[in-house]
């Protein structure tokens, strides 16, 4: 069925005033739950749905709605395909139908104080095809508890959001986020946050966009403090960062153009992903979204513009997990499967030398060939490019924080995988989302800690260790004494820094 044609989207449902906390908006009143101390408001539009004229098109304002909205159950999710393989078993996926799916989830202070609250916005990873602000680990109860507004944010995911078509604005995704941030800067003191004090966060490929969001000129004006968890600090040309878009368009016999995309169903752009992208994961590549290069967006690759000075005012926490390759790597069995050969491909494709290899087996004596791979690929893709914004960031007026989690889960062997750290800077370990990454006997205790640093980071400008320096200092959640190490493995970083 095409979508080509359809009226302007229409104003949300609405339903008459019923018991539960109420906020008033600019485009309507919303009512929401209290559960716990907490108030959540659920599916709350802060852009207009993306169907119809608006389909492959910048974000346009929400649409004003009479009576009260119905806030007490999550909204509409992205259309998305569910993950696939072993990842299913570890990675959930939650599917609400319906056009109005950017949206934004409250959950605030059901009592505070006159004085407005800082505010957490949070963007899903997901490699930029997945995760809504349905799944059960976002519901951030936790930061309302300790003070804090907390919001997560729905956006377009892969084709509808990142494809690169001709006719169409690049990055529609990227562009829903910074409407989000501008609804935030509108609205949020009408649920008790302060737009003043605005942290944006995000994991894995929402740490790419907070990336690209803290580079961007109008950054100091949207948020005041920034914390990406093992996120890539990356952008790729249009012509690499459509590779997918234009297998999509083959896979499909239509031209990659926004008037043809247009014509086919999410349902059918959703098949056609899955057949293109059958098999791939970050590590094996294939075909992937990507943020684009763009004069208006993303001017340059976030690594570059960053090291630039783009951002420098404001407050960065960063970190990575020490063993990210491994979700991709265990779970699937692929860690047995590399072989020497493998390993010699891969490294000369990313430019690592046989002395960095050399030295990684040899601080690794009872690794297999596998594991070596995965630990060169996690310190090339992300540890390597974080110190080296962090040291670039020196000579700003902000600080930069740094952190690695380190903890070793024990569900299928995962250890400090990417995303297994999800659950404690939640502080929400018994969310089904957290019990699969983390299992059931993770440390209460750790999630205390790290999840206190992410609202101190965020009420203060401080997690509560030492800023970065030469020393190179990283706070390591690794459920023990959670110690500052200074320069860990500082002889394999420099072995893979350019």
């Amino acid at each position: 069925m095409s979508d080509a044609g359809q009226a302007m989207p229409t104003a949300v449902s609405t339903s008459p005033a019923g018991p539960g906390p109420t906020a008033t908006t600019s485009r309507g009143a919303v009512r929401g739950v209290a559960e716990g101390g907490v108030e959540h408001y659920w599916a709350i539009p802060y852009a207009a749905a993306p169907i119809g004229e608006l389909r492959f098109a910048l974000p346009s304002p929400a649409v004003p709605w009479d009576g009260v909205l119905d806030g007490t159950s999550p909204g509409p999710t992205a259309p998305q395909n569910p993950y696939g393989g072993a990842l299913a078993r570890i990675l959930p996926t939650v599917d609400i139908p319906g056009e109005n799916f950017l949206n934004v989830h409250i959950a605030a202070p059901a009592s505070r104080d006159p004085e407005l609250l800082p505010v957490m916005v949070w963007f899903h990873g997901g490699s930029l095809q997945h995760g809504s602000n349905a799944l059960a680990g976002y519901r951030g109860s936790s930061f309302a508890r300790d003070g804090v507004v907390f919001v997560a944010a729905n956006y377009r995911l892969g084709a509808e959001g990142f494809s690169v078509l001709g006719g169409a604005p690049l990055n529609l995704g990227l562009a829903d986020q910074m409407a989000a941030l501008r609804w935030v800067q509108a609205e949020i003191a009408a649920f008790g946050g302060d737009p003043a004090r605005v942290t944006v966060f995000g994991q894995s490929a929402g740490g790419n966009t907070v990336s690209a969001l803290l580079a961007h000129p109008d950054a100091p004006s949207l948020f005041s403090r920034a914390i990406i968890q093992s996120g890539p600090l990356s952008a790729d040309p249009p012509a690499k960062a459509g590779r997918i878009t234009e297998k999509i368009a083959k896979d499909l016999k239509i031209p990659a153009t926004r008037e043809a995309f247009s014509r086919q169903s999410p349902a059918s752009l959703l098949a056609a992903q899955a057949r293109v992208t059958a098999g791939t994961t970050p590590l094996t590549g294939g075909p992937s979204y990507a943020l684009s290069v763009e004069p208006g967006l993303v001017p340059a690759s976030p690594a570059e513009a960053l090291a630039g000075g783009a951002g420098a005012s404001i407050p960065l926490l960063i970190g990575t997990t020490t063993d990210e390759a491994r979700l991709w790597l265990v779970p699937t069995g692929l860690v047995m499967k590399l072989k020497a050969l493998h390993l010699a491909v891969a490294r000369r494709k990313v430019g690592i030398s046989a002395a960095a290899v050399k030295l990684f087996k040899r601080n690794r004596p009872h690794s297999i060939t596998g594991e070596i791979l995965g630990d060169l690929a996690t310190d090339k893709l992300l540890r390597v490019p974080m110190n080296q914004l962090a040291d670039a960031r020196l000579a700003g007026p902000a600080p930069t924080f740094v952190y690695e989690f380190a903890w070793p889960s024990p569900v299928e062997y995962l250890r400090a995988a990417h995303a297994v750290e999800l659950g404690f800077a939640f502080d929400d370990l018994g969310s089904a989302d957290s019990l699969g990454l983390a299992g059931s006997t993770a440390p209460q205790e750790l999630a205390t800690a790290m999840h206190r640093a992410w609202v101190d980071f965020a009420a203060t400008g401080s997690p509560g260790w030492e800023q970065w320096s030469t020393q190179r200092p990283v706070k390591t959640f690794d459920g023990g004494s959670n110690p500052v190490v200074f320069a860990p493995r500082d002889d394999e970083r420099a072995a893979l820094t350019p």
